[in-house]
């Protein structure tokens, strides 16, 4: 098993509070366990009178607890509108995720999928990609799209865009992290067979595993990488 060293300092966007820990949760830890620097943006931010203050507050400090668990370098918050990134210009968006990238300068991205179901997901690949072309030498070296049970599948496969992953990294070692971590979102976990509930997402990691003959894995796709 790789070190992963060479991903460098990575950034991993996130569109909500949890996505990042159900996409790539195993990954950050072995990261953090390697010294790498990890950054967390969290894009989105609930807004009254759809999400109540307390429940906003509730998530945030979760998310804080669930990446002390990870190890992770910085946790940051953009507070976009969430479920409603839509409703803004796309060059504000693209504003942000360039502000961004420009500022941490990361060697390896990782984003949510473009076919996930959740329009802010889209977005925020579009957003993403936009900031992170390559047109200098300090943009991303490697770029990853993550899976997100409940979202990367349930659109419509053979119609929309499918995730076929071609880059699996091993969390055999902390897959346990990763679960603990989403356990502090308390306000998102489910009960089997909820899609968001502990054993589906250890479910998934074990056949993500078992497909490269490993005890647990995450899936991504290799959007670029250049060498």
């Amino acid at each position: 098993m790789t070190d992963l060293k060479h991903f460098g300092k990575t950034l991993v966007i996130a569109p909500h509070p949890d996505d990042e820990v159900l996409g790539c949760g195993g990954t950050i830890a072995r990261l953090a366990d390697a010294g790498q620097a990890v950054i967390a943006a969290i894009m989105t931010k609930g807004q009254e009178p759809a999400y109540s203050r307390a429940f906003v507050e509730q998530v945030a400090g979760e998310a804080v607890t669930a990446h002390k668990i990870l190890g992770t370098t910085e946790l940051r918050h953009l507070d976009l509108p969430a479920a409603a990134l839509d409703t803004l210009p796309a060059a504000q968006i693209n504003a942000h995720f360039s502000d961004l990238i420009c500022e941490i300068q990361p060697d390896t991205l990782f984003v949510p999928f473009i076919g996930d179901i959740h329009l802010d997901h889209q977005l925020s690949f579009l957003g993403a990609l936009v900031a992170a072309r390559p047109r200098s030498l300090t943009a991303p070296k490697r770029i990853y799209a993550y899976e997100t049970l409940s979202e990367t599948n349930w659109f419509s496969p053979g119609i929309t865009p499918a995730f076929v992953p071609n880059v699996f990294i091993d969390i055999s070692a902390t897959l346990d992290r990763k679960l603990e971590a989403f356990s502090a979102f308390q306000s998102q976990v489910k009960a089997f067979p909820d899609e968001r509930s502990l054993i589906a997402i250890e479910s998934l990691a074990r056949v993500r595993g078992a497909s490269v003959f490993r005890g647990a894995a995450e899936a991504f796709m290799l959007v670029r990488e250049i060498g």
